[in-house]
Parts: C-alpha cells; structure tokens; sequence
C-alpha cells in the first residue's frame, strides 16, 4: 500500500511540521506586514512607514508589505505557497542586501541583526523547495491523489 503524498514527497509527519513551521512564520510575517500598512493610529501609510530619506521607493515599500502580509496569509492557509515564498525570498534577500548586510548574524545591541532576516529566508528557501505539506490549501486544490486503480500517483514510489 502506498501512502498519500504531496506532490515533493513530504510525508504525513513531516505535514505536521511544515504545518506548524508556516502557522508560526506566517503569523509573524503578518505582523511585520501589518505594521508597514499600518500606522500606530489606524491610518493606512503602505508607502510611507521608511524614513523619507532612506532612499526606497514608496512602491517598492508597498511589495515589501505586500509581500510580507499577503505572503504570511498564504504560508498559514498553505495556499499559492511556492508563489508567496518567492515574494518573501525576494523581500528578505533585499532587506538583507540594503539593511542588514553591515549588521552581524548575533546581535550585538538590540534590533541590530541579520539573524532574523536570514532565518526568514531559510523558511521560505524551505517552503519553495518542499512545498507546504498535505495539510494546506495547495494540497487540497493541487495535490496528487491516489488514483481510484490503486496505481500510485506519478513520481511516487509505491510501498
């Protein structure tokens, strides 16, 4: 008999992993996408929560937010997941480059690492390549199930 699996391999036990790994993550993305779409006071300022000074275009503060919360949403529903891992990869991958590049990996003042960023990245790296599990939106509307032959689905290895 051959077990259910994803299309990338991820078995059951590992679901429940990756499950909680975008449950967390996801969360925390939404937060730091909430506080750049939002103002202390309730105001929307998408384009406006980096320094006028800081060299970064208002639109390219929009993807970042963007990214960042809608990308959160879609890691906690496991939905478009390879989709929104590629906007958080390119996210991260700026913060790292423009911000955090001249910041040591452990923090040696509070606020003041790469670390985070670098994690960030790592789980996104993560969720691209191995997709979001068997428990996630993405599996229900685009996994491989077994076939009603008892064949396994393709690119599976029968038990």
């Amino acid at each position: 008999m051959h077990r259910l699996l994803y299309p990338g391999g991820v078995t059951v036990r590992g679901s429940v992993g990756l499950l909680l790994l975008r449950l967390a993550v996801g969360s925390a993305f939404m937060c730091h996408g909430w506080f750049k779409i939002m103002s202390e006071n309730g105001d929307f300022t998408m384009f406006r929560w980096m320094p006028p000074d800081a060299g970064v275009p208002g639109i390219m503060q929009g993807l970042a937010a963007f990214c960042e919360f809608g990308g959160g949403l879609a890691w906690i529903l496991g939905l478009l997941t390879p989709l929104a891992s590629l906007g958080i990869i390119c996210t991260m991958v700026t913060a790292i480059t423009t911000v955090h590049l001249k910041d040591p990996f452990v923090p040696r003042e509070p606020g003041r690492s790469s670390e985070l960023a670098v994690v960030y990245l790592a789980v996104a790296l993560l969720l691209l390549l191995a997709g979001p599990g068997l428990f996630s939106l993405d599996a229900l509307l685009f996994g491989r199930r077994a076939s009603t032959t008892g064949e396994p689905p393709p690119g599976t290895v029968p038990r």
